[in-house]
C-alpha cells in the first residue's frame, strides 16, 4: 500500500552524507583539524577508529544541562573546529548540542524549548560526524538534541535543521557489543520510531518509504538480534531500522508513545528506549480501538511488514508486538518506580506533549490513563 489521501506539505532535513554498512566505520573522515571527540563511558572501545579518544568528552547517562555546559567549555578551551560523536543516542545528542552552541554561542537555556528562552538558532553548528554504537534512536540523522534538567524534572529539545550531523556513518558492526537488554530497549525504540511516523498525521510519501523499510527490517531482525548478539545479518537489519526511524521521525511527527516517554523518562529517570518499549503495544491497541478505515489500513500494512505475511491484518501486527515485548523481557513501567498514584499528573503532561500532537487519534484522558495503567 502506498501513501493514500491528500499529500501533506513537507520539508526534509537530511545529513549531507550517510554511509551505511558493515565495516564502514573505517571510512571516518574528520571534517577539521581540531576535533572534539564525544564517546560513551569507555573511550577505549572506539580508540581504533581515530586518535585522541583518551581526551574525549565522556557521556555516562542522558545529557544534562550541566554536562552540555562542561563540554562546551572544553571545546572552547581547545579551540575545536568540529565534533565527532561515537556512541549511543545520548552521546550523539550531547555532541549535537555542543556543536550548535560552539557555532552560536550562549547557554543551552537560550535556545531550549519549554524550559528555556526558545531563541532561534541562527548560525550553523560546527561540522559534526556521528557514528552510532546502538541501533535505537536514529540520532545520527535527526535535527534535535534532548537535554535533561534534573532540577526541573523535565527534558526539553534544542532543535534546528543545522543540527543534523554533516556525516552519519552507520556501521552495524559497532553494535555487536550491545548486551541483550540494550538491544531489546533500543530495538523497540527503533521500531516505534518507524511505526509512529507511518501512522502519524504528518506522514508523507517520503517518510512512508523510510518507515516501511524500517518496519520490514525490524520484523526480520529484532528478535534475532536479541537472541544472538553476534548475528551480523540481524544487527544490520536493526541498524537499518534505526536509521530509517531517525529519518522518518525527523521529517514527520511521532505519537503518543513518545508523548508518554518524554514525560515518564523525566519524572522517573526511566530509560527512553525501555519506556517506549513498554508503551508501544498499549498505545497501538488504543489507536486501533477508534481507528478510521484509512488508519486501520495503515496498521494492516504495519502488520504485513512486521510479520512478513501478505494476508496479515492490524490485529496480527499488534499480536506480533505483544509477543515480541514478552520475548525481549521488556519490563513494565513499575520497574522504574512509577505507579497509579501518578496517573493524573502523567495524563495531564502527556496530553500537552509535542509528540502526542502527532498521534493519529486524539486520545481522551481516560484512554491515556488506561494506556499508562496497562504499561505499568
Amino acid at each position: 500500500m502506498g501513501h493514500t489521501g491528500p499529500v501533506n506539505a513537507f520539508t526534509l532535513s537530511l545529513p549531507s552524507r550517510i554511509v551505511f554498512g558493515p565495516g564502514t566505520a573505517g571510512q571516518l573522515e574528520v571534517p577539521g583539524t581540531r576535533p572534539l571527540i564525544v564517546t560513551g563511558s569507555d573511550p577505549a572501545r572506539v580508540a581504533h577508529l581515530l586518535p585522541g579518544t583518551e581526551s574525549a568528552v565522556r557521556v555516562t547517562g542522558e545529557p544534562t544541562l550541566d554536562a552540555v555546559r562542561a563540554a562546551v567549555v572544553a571545546g572552547r578551551e581547545r579551540g575545536v573546529d568540529c565534533v565527532v560523536a561515537i556512541g549511543g543516542g545520548s552521546v550523539i545528542d550531547l555532541a549535537k548540542a555542543v556543536a550548535m552552541l560552539l557555532g552560536n554561542g550562549g547557554d543551552p537555556l537560550d535556545y531550549l524549548e519549554v524550559i528555556g528562552r526558545g531563541h532561534r538558532i541562527a548560525q550553523p553548528s560546527l561540522p559534526t560526524v556521528a557514528l552510532p554504537t546502538t541501533a535505537g534512536t536514529g540520532a545520527e540523522v535527526t535535527a534535535n538534541a534532548v537535554i535533561s534538567s534534573p532540577s526541573d524534572g523535565v527534558k526539553a529539545s534544542l532543535r534546528s535543521s543545522s543540527m543534523v550531523p554533516h556525516l552519519a556513518i552507520v556501521d552495524p558492526d559497532l553494535t555487536l557489543g550491545c548486551p541483550p537488554a540494550v538491544t531489546a530497549s533500543a530495538g523497540m525504540d527503533a521500531l516505534t520510531q518507524c511505526l509512529e511516523p507511518f501512522v502519524s498525521i504528518k506522514a508523507n510519501p517520503v517518510t512512508d518509504g523510510w518507515a516501511r523499510t524500517g518496519l520490514i527490517a525490524a520484523g526480520r531482525g529484532l528478535r534475532a538480534a536479541h537472541a544472538d548478539g553476534s548475528d551480523r545479518a540481524a544487527r544490520s537489519d536493526m541498524a537499518l531500522c534505526s536509521l530509517m526511524g531517525g529519518l522518518a521521525l525527523a521529517n514527520a511527527k511521532l505519537g503518543a508513545v513518545h508523548g508518554f516517554a518524554s514525560v515518564l523518562s523525566a519524572m522517573a529517570q526511566a530509560p527512553h528506549g525501555a519506556t517506549c518499549a513498554a508503551l508501544l503495544a498499549p498505545v497501538c491497541r488504543a489507536n486501533l480501538t477508534r481507528a478510521s478505515a484509512d488508519l486501520n489500513a495503515r496498521f494492516d500494512e504495519v502488520a504485513r511488514c512486521l510479520t512478513g505475511a501478505a494476508d496479515a491484518r492490524a490485529a496480527d501486527g499488534l499480536a506480533w508486538i505483544e509477543t515480541t515485548t514478552e520475548l525481549l523481557d521488556i519490563p513494565g513501567l513499575s520497574r522504574f518506580g512509577l505507579s497509579l498514584a501518578q496517573v493524573d499528573e502523567v495524563v495531564a503532561k502527556t496530553a500537552r506533549a509535542s509528540s502526542t500532537a502527532g498521534n493519529p487519534v486524539e486520545l481522551t484522558p481516560d484512554e491515556l490513563a488506561a494506556i499508562y495503567e496497562a504499561a505499568l
